[in-house]
């Protein structure tokens, strides 16, 4: 199969067709039914988390370890020479000369694409800023498909913090490519940004704004919940968030439809009450786990071609 991306970078979800979507997630099939492989052996993958993580970084390392490989890179930027006044575009230049591929999560918009320009090897985004985080939206589509069968025209409730949510914002673009209905639910101040609106315009894409989950529950096949990202935004913005109205509790599912699934790419914090967990439409725990399967099939992509 080929995929445009081969020996390149994967900074953004654009830099997917939906041919090579389709492809990825394919890949990730087999990936889950044998995930103990040794095509990556000899490869050495750089981790490097300049932001705290936990699903990402883990499963990376894990999808790495599976496929053969090892892995080596830090976890906090404190104990690195960004701490001595070394650029980002010198750390990475440095890094692609020990490793394979790095696994880069920065807190500025733009780090990736300017780590992509400084490395000898290929960088995966996993997550900059507020900007995007494409294996995220790989895992979200991959489990979408999973649970539904089909990625084509689906309805799509995202609700929480649109504006800074990283995992939204890649979410939302590479699903205008499967012709889904978007509902999206915030506050005001947290909307989808503009930008990515008028995206989805010139694709035709179908979406609505809400300020209530009451008002659209019942068309949903998937509803994607979100933290608000208060790490990214001013303690006085913080102030004025409203603090109701976007949990979800069991009374708010009433007339959902009796198969859809809910998703969350996690942490949560108090948006997701846990007496979800044990309701039949969640599903933010598989979908956690199907990170191993699909960064298996990204770092085989990669570094060794689709299997």
């Amino acid at each position: 199969m080929s995929v445009k991306t081969l020996n390149r970078h994967l900074v953004s979800i654009r830099d997917l067709s939906r041919e090579d979507i389709v492809g990825i997630l394919d890949a990730a099939k087999g990936f889950k039914e044998t995930p103990n492989q040794t095509i990556l052996q000899g490869k050495l993958l750089g981790s490097c988390f300049f932001e705290p993580s936990t699903r990402t970084r883990l499963s990376f390392e894990s999808a790495m370890k599976r496929l053969g490989g090892d892995v080596i890179g830090f976890s906090d930027d404190k104990v690195t020479s960004f701490q001595k006044g070394e650029s980002l575009y010198d750390t990475m230049k440095v890094m692609s000369g020990y490793v394979d591929l790095i696994v880069l999560r920065h807190p500025l918009e733009g780090a990736a694409k300017l780590a992509a320009e400084a490395s000898d090897v290929p960088v995966i985004n996993a997550g900059d800023g507020a900007n995007e985080h494409p294996s995220q939206t790989l895992l979200d589509l991959f489990t979408i498909q999973e649970t539904r069968g089909t990625l084509l025209g689906l309805h799509l409730g995202l609700m929480g913090d649109l504006l800074n949510g990283r995992t939204v914002h890649s979410l939302v673009q590479a699903c205008s490519l499967f012709d889904v209905r978007f509902y999206f639910i915030s506050p005001p101040s947290l909307e989808l940004p503009a930008e990515i609106c008028r995206e989805l315009k010139r694709s035709s894409a179908l979406f609505s704004f809400h300020r209530s989950l009451e008002d659209v529950i019942d068309k949903l096949d998937i509803l994607y919940m979100t933290r608000v990202q208060r790490e990214r935004m001013s303690a006085q913005a913080d102030q004025h968030l409203p603090r109701s109205g976007y949990v979800l509790q069991p009374d708010l599912l009433q007339h959902a439809k009796e198969n859809l699934k809910i998703l969350h790419p996690l942490p949560r914090v108090d948006e997701l009450d846990r007496s979800i967990d044990s309701t039949p439409y969640a599903y933010y725990f598989q979908q956690a786990q199907n990170g191993i399967p699909i960064r298996q099939a990204v770092l085989d992509l990669l570094l060794g071609g689709m299997s």
